[in-house]
């Protein structure tokens, strides 16, 4: 089908509550409003909860709902206004904002220069008589309506109600007026978790899952909006919406490591300090200064953690990278929840064609692909098979596009099922990752339900196993990888609690089998994996660690989460100290092409690099490159929206990744990089 591409970037945020973003979504959202990207947030409940703003150290106040929703929308103002540079107490621009089926809400428009954010208070009120969880309930009760709630000192004096279909037609509404390029949403399928009950509801995360209830509801109505867009646009003829998704976990933050390091958390907690805001303010919004529970040292010291990390549902790299045969770099990516190619209009250019739509819709953000040995390319997606309220169907499915030819067209999408049972179970697996091994196997690995993982393999003529659930007791993060190392051994690593859990076969063919870690510290984010070029099957792990929070005293820069490295080896496993590369995020690595092996210069001083580059975050948010012995840092082009990923052309090292208009980019250092000695 066509797709309406368009080099224009425009960010949509859709939350549950007010300091959703601010909790879940920053740094990425900062980092796209640093670079000029405009930014609107659609809240759709009214924040209002019970009606009590909590002033800490002091008796509670008389509950008043439209007076606490007013307090929190002004945090928000006073939040990004600091975002923008500045005075917490500058003056938005407040109007009414008409909706699809005559709807109202509230519109706060702030800019300064090329930089601009709008605030849209849909206002649906936490609770009803009906419902104690409105939202929740109105995604699964086809009976249900929920009235909005009207905010002091709000220019919309007069309550709406929303019905099932009529929330999701005004998302669709406001998709389709601001055209966004990147969608942010929270959780549509939070992990499965057992909380006691007063773990629970201290956390307010709903009864056997990692979030809060609301923020589930919100989003599956954000994909459901997002799947009724791109059916709306395409109905009569029209173009695919170029556009990316992500979804951010939510309080699942605070059962796992912390991944965020000492400055970047910082930063990110300190603009939850003008949100938190202070009865003491004269402000000028009669409800109040702000959500006076939040703010100063106290998302720090929380307990809930919820700030200490920013986590992507479906982690890995944007753009899946390959080479085709006449030597043109292509990206496999979702754009329009359907995937697509991008193709080097020559090779080396760094230009791309216009994308081919490859369909297969509606698809999580991430591809997992793998190259079979004739070089035909499989391309491996999680559908949302089915995502629907009224208790209707809530499926997910692993499906796949295999290759023609090299280079050329594909067959159709072929499903490869779930390795869960059930909708409830199978809505909480992950994206697929699969590698290649040189006997002509395809191994394919999903995290599932229980946080394990597990996998089909496809053999050498096409056939694939059933889903089996690997050995081994292991909870891991999504964001799974996988390497072949040269003895043709398929090694796969996750991220757990406490450790990095590895598995891998003993000989090529055999399963794979779990290998407890030892004494590896725990990685935070996705790890990146070298393999050597010899025939002796060693494997580098390069990780980051969680990294301290804490200041020891005011010149105390400590927090930076510089990698560590494991060296796998048929004789056991080495862990090498840490080296420079300071940043934050997952990592990304390439061996380099044969015959650049180096005896000096790698990541971890002790030699046999194989000419690799290793790529992540720094500390500002900016793409940077180990290679050669060189730290190299991007300075110039689009933010990126992930880590992006290598290629190693015969030019040199590549990246690719992609930027908030939706259009991913090429960055070379033998363009222009800064450059420092690693």
């Amino acid at each position: 089908m066509p797709i309406t591409t368009s080099r224009r970037a425009q960010l949509m945020q859709i939350l549950a509550h007010p300091d959703d973003d601010l909790y879940f979504m920053n740094p990425d959202a900062r980092l796209m409003l640093d670079s000029g990207v405009p930014l609107v947030c659609v809240y759709v409940t009214a924040g209002e909860h019970n009606g009590i703003n909590r002033i800490p150290g002091r008796a509670a106040a008389p509950a008043d709902k439209g007076a606490y929703s007013s307090a929190r929308h002004q945090g928000l103002r006073q939040a990004y206004a600091t975002l923008l540079g500045l005075d917490k107490f500058t003056d938005w621009h407040k109007g009414v904002a008409t909706l699809r089926g005559d709807r109202r809400a509230e519109i706060n428009t702030l800019a300064d220069g090329n930089r601009r954010v709008e605030l849209i208070f849909l206002n649906l009120s936490m609770h009803s008589p009906r419902r104690w969880t409105a939202l929740p309930s109105l995604w699964h009760d086809r009976a249900l309506s929920v009235r909005t709630a009207i905010a002091d000192d709000s220019p919309v004096r007069r309550a709406d109600s929303y019905d099932y279909d009529e929330l999701i037609d005004v998302l669709v509404g406001l998709m389709e007026r601001y055209r966004p390029t990147v969608i942010h949403t929270l959780d549509p399928d939070p992990d499965i978790q057992f909380s006691d009950e007063a773990t629970r509801k201290r956390d307010s995360e709903q009864p056997g899952y990692s979030d809060h209830a609301d923020h589930t509801a919100v989003a599956s109505f954000s994909w459901a909006a997002m799947v009724r867009w791109v059916a709306e646009s395409t109905r009569d003829g029209g173009g695919i919406p170029a556009f990316v998704a992500t979804s951010f976990r939510g309080y699942y933050n605070r059962h796992w490591p912390k991944n965020l390091p000492l400055p970047v958390l910082e930063r990110k907690a300190s603009h939850l300090v003008p949100y938190g805001g202070d009865p003491d303010w004269e402000c000028g919004n009669s409800g109040g200064c702000g959500d006076y529970g939040v703010g100063g040292r106290r998302p720090l010291t929380n307990t809930k953690g919820w700030v200490r990390s920013t986590h992507r549902r479906y982690p890995g790299a944007r753009a899946a990278v390959a080479t085709d045969p006449d030597g043109r770099l292509v990206a496999y990516g979702v754009l329009g929840l359907r995937a697509v190619r991008w193709r080097e209009t020559l090779p080396g250019s760094g230009n791309w064609d216009e994308p081919d739509d490859l369909g297969g819709g509606p698809l999580a953000p991430v591809l997992g692909t793998a190259a079979l040995a004739d070089g035909r390319r499989l391309v491996f997606a999680l559908r949302f098979a089915e995502i629907s309220g009224h208790r209707g169907g809530n499926s997910r499915e692993i499906v796949l596009l295999e290759q023609r030819a090299p280079g050329g067209e594909f067959h159709a999408w072929r499903g490869l099922g779930n390795p869960e049972r059930s909708d409830s179970r199978g809505r909480r697996i992950g994206v697929p990752v699969a590698v290649a091994a040189p006997d002509g196997r395809v191994h394919l690995f999903v995290r599932d339900a229980d946080k394990g993982v597990s996998t089909r393999v496809r053999d050498a003529d096409g056939g694939w196993s059933d889903w089996r659930a690997l050995d081994g007791d292991a909870e891991v993060q999504d964001g799974l990888t996988a390497a072949v190392d040269g003895a043709g051994r398929v090694h796969l690593f996750g991220t757990g609690r406490d450790t990095v859990h590895h598995w891998a076969q003993d000989a090529p063919g055999e399963p794979l089998r779990h290998r407890p870690a030892g004494r590896l510290p725990a990685a935070v984010d996705q790890p990146a994996v070298l393999t050597g070029p010899g025939p002796d099957g060693s494997v580098r792990l390069l990780y980051r660690t969680e990294a301290p929070w804490r200041r020891t005293s005011p010149a105390d820069s400590r927090g930076s989460a510089s990698p560590r490295a494991a060296l796998f080896t048929a004789e056991g496993q080495r862990l090498s100290a840490g080296f420079r590369f300071d940043g934050y995020g997952p990592l990304t690595a390439a061996p380099g092409r044969p015959g650049t092996e180096r005896e000096a210069g790698t990541p971890d001083g002790r030699g046999g690099s194989y000419g690799q580059v290793l790529v992540g975050r720094d500390l500002h948010g900016r793409v940077q490159m180990h290679h050669d012995g060189r730290l190299l840092t991007r300075t110039t082009g689009p933010v990126p929206l992930d880590t992006p990923a290598p290629a190693v052309t015969p030019a040199g090292p590549t990246l690719v990744g992609m930027g908030p208009d939706a259009h991913p980019w090429i960055w070379s250092p033998r363009e222009g990089a800064a450059a420092t000695t690693g």
